[in-house]
C-alpha cells in the first residue's frame, strides 16, 4: 500500500462529490492547481497539515482521507 496514492485517490474522490474542480480546492488552500494534481496522483509526499488543510478545504476529517478503500472479495 503506498499511502500517497490512498490519499490522493480518497481527495479526488471527495473533491468531485463535492463538485469541487481542482483550482476551487487549491484557491481554498492558497497553493497551485499543479499541487493538488500532484497529490491526487499520489506524486506528492503531503505534511500533517497539508493533509488538515486538504480536508478543511473538502469538508472531511483528515482520516477519511487516509482510509484504505475495502478490498473486493473475490467470489
Amino acid at each position: 500500500m503506498d499511502i500517497r496514492k490512498v490519499f490522493g485517490a480518497n481527495v479526488r474522490v471527495y473533491r468531485r462529490s463535492a463538485g469541487l474542480s481542482q483550482e476551487a480546492v487549491a484557491a481554498r488552500m492558497g497553493v497551485d492547481r499543479a499541487y493538488i494534481s500532484a497529490i491526487e496522483r499520489g506524486l506528492q509526499n503531503t505534511t500533517l497539515l497539508t493533509i488538515l488543510q486538504v480536508a478543511d478545504s473538502l469538508d472531511v476529517r483528515p482520516a477519511d482521507l487516509l482510509v484504505e478503500p475495502a478490498q473486493k472479495s473475490r467470489s
